[in-house]
């Protein structure tokens, strides 16, 4: 498909002169609307509502969004995307996320693979080690249950499990403890297995290459930890760790029973894979039906994305509002503010979904981009966020859109405490578009000499995304909600949402420093840039407690 400049298309000359009308319009006026711009920026999708009402937008500007949208031929990539075309172009394969949560009967071929079968193969696999595991009927070397899982992993290998996982912990409760590992720093692993029994955990190294050097080294040391209470015995191995690769050779390797290797296929990029195998740990955590809930909550989305127009679409119009304000009226930043204590991992899920996927400064088509791509993604749950960068939401210099989501049904008792949790939500959404000005001061007995401390100039837009319960099926249709928002941006600003090539240098350049690091290799041998050898020399100065290099010398 032909990669187009969007900067040439009628529709983004549109917006340009809209954007330089509403860059200082007022959200006073848009709000009161009620009617046909109501009714457009205000989206039933299955189990989810988006209220836009409170975006810097007019019937205008979702029209030349729209048409932008047609011109940029996002139906037609999307569609592609899918049938199984291969619109990771730098990788040349398909982008299939979409398949991992389509029901058996909904076959697929691509490439020659029936993935649907492929797909509900691994997922019985996975079921019926999930149900011993969590019946106690998996044993381990001694013949003891299984009460804690470590599932080890890092960046879409360990961030989509471990998010879902905390969401859902109310349906966790009846299963084993299921902790997360990602970072390579020791502190990480120690932390996961505090007060774990080596003769009752199970080690699930997630990897699709199964070369990951962060997720192998944390593999080595927890399997050091359990051979030093269990043996050396390779049931060892064949009893505490399952894979999650497409490496079955390497797994195999590594000690672990080919029948606990969970697969997972080149058409999955990592930030979309928690649906698959990768999402193992959360089945064990959850159980299979929940998983299986969860999985079609998410294609109950899909066939919304897929077959709504895009005028009653609700991941459309998140995306050309999201891109509106990034490009269009220069927000670069994005937060999100989940009003649910269990959905705290969202914001850092959502970072790599967004700034890995649209973090690019180059077309498909090899041209640079001229124009702001992906923003910054950070936030916070629920009240805990006001009582920290609120105050630069409401009053700082630069304008930040957000989303604030909301669930109906409380999460625990007192219920009252989730009538005041949604209350705050509301008030933020109000706050900010409306504000508060100096005849409401007045009225209020604010001395005038305060006004200008406690002027609020609103006009700060947000969406607030409802959902009626934190169930399998509601996060499920969240997050496919927000890939598709992705999606449509990376398909208009013309660029690659599925590679991820800027991860790739910082990872080469840390197998260099490692030996330099460790001390193996002299960091005056020339190899290294002045910067980079100053650095390692004081680190391996401290490291090895000396003072002499601490001053400079």
């Amino acid at each position: 498909m032909e990669t187009r400049d969007p900067t040439a298309l009628p529709a983004w000359a549109a917006l340009r002169a809209q954007a330089a009308e509403l860059a200082s319009a007022s959200l006073h006026d848009l709000v009161k609307e009620r009617g046909a711009r109501e009714e457009r920026l205000v989206i039933d999708a299955g189990v989810l509502r988006l209220d836009a009402t409170r975006q810097l937008v007019t019937l205008g500007t979702l029209d030349a969004l729209t048409d932008l949208a047609r011109e940029a031929q996002v139906i037609e990539l999307r569609d592609a995307m899918f049938a199984g075309a291969h619109i990771n172009t730098t990788e040349d394969r398909a982008v299939l996320h979409v398949a991992l949560r389509a029901p058996r009967s909904s076959s697929r071929v691509v490439d020659g693979l029936d993935v649907t079968q492929a797909v509900h193969e691994v997922l019985e696999r996975m079921a019926d080690a999930a149900v011993r595991i969590r019946e106690g009927t998996w044993h381990g070397a001694t013949g003891e249950p299984i009460t804690r899982v470590v599932s080890i992993g890092i960046g879409g290998s360990d961030l989509g499990p471990r998010m879902a996982t905390l969401a859902l912990e109310a349906l966790g409760r009846e299963g084993p403890e299921v902790r997360f590992v990602s970072n390579v720093d020791p502190v990480d692993l120690e932390r996961a297995l505090v007060g774990a029994d080596p003769a009752r955990t199970l080690v699930v190294v997630v990897s699709k290459t199964f070369h990951t050097l962060e997720t192998l080294q944390n593999a080595q040391t927890a399997l050091s930890w359990l051979r030093r209470s269990l043996g050396p015995s390779a049931e060892v191995v064949r009893r505490h760790v399952v894979a999650v690769s497409s490496n079955v050779d390497a797994a195999t390797a590594f000690g672990i029973d080919p029948a606990n290797v969970f697969g997972f296929w080149d058409f999955v990029g990592g930030r979309y894979s928690v649906w698959s195998a990768v999402g193992f740990a959360l089945m064990v955590a959850i159980g299979p039906e929940a998983f299986m809930s969860f999985l079609a909550g998410a294609h109950a989305l899909d066939e919304h994305f897929r077959c709504e127009p895009l005028e009653r679409n609700a991941p459309v119009l998140h995306g050309l509002v999201a891109l509106w304000n990034r490009t269009f009226l220069g927000a670069q930043t994005h937060a999100v503010l989940p009003y649910a204590e269990r959905l705290a991992l969202l914001p850092s899920y959502l970072q790599q979904l967004v700034m890995e996927s649209n973090g690019k400064s180059v077309r498909r088509d090899g041209a640079p981009v001229t124009y702001d791509t992906g923003p910054i993604v950070w936030g916070e749950p629920g009240t805990k966020g006001q009582h920290a960068f609120y105050q630069l939401l409401h009053q700082g210099t630069t304008r930040v859109p957000v989303d604030i989501i909301v669930v109906a049904e409380p999460q625990a008792e007192p219920a009252d405490h989730h009538d005041l949790l949604v209350a705050n939500a509301l008030a933020q959404a109000q706050a900010l578009a409306l504000g508060r000005g100096d005849a409401e001061l007045a009225a209020q007995g604010v001395p005038e000499q305060l006004w200008a401390h406690k002027r609020m100039p609103g006009s700060r837009p947000s969406s607030v995304i409802m959902l009626p319960r934190l169930s399998p099926e509601a996060l499920g249709a969240l997050l496919a909600f927000y890939e598709h928002s992705v999606f449509v941006q990376g398909a208009i600003w013309g660029i690659d949402s599925f590679d991820q090539w800027g991860v790739e240098l910082g990872k080469e350049l840390a197998a260099t420093l490692a030996p330099y690091t460790r001390g193996e290799h002299d960091a005056g041998d020339g190899t290294l840039d002045p910067t980079t050898e100053r650095l390692v020399r004081w680190y391996r100065s401290w490291r090895s407690g000396g003072a002499g290099e601490r001053s400079g010398n």
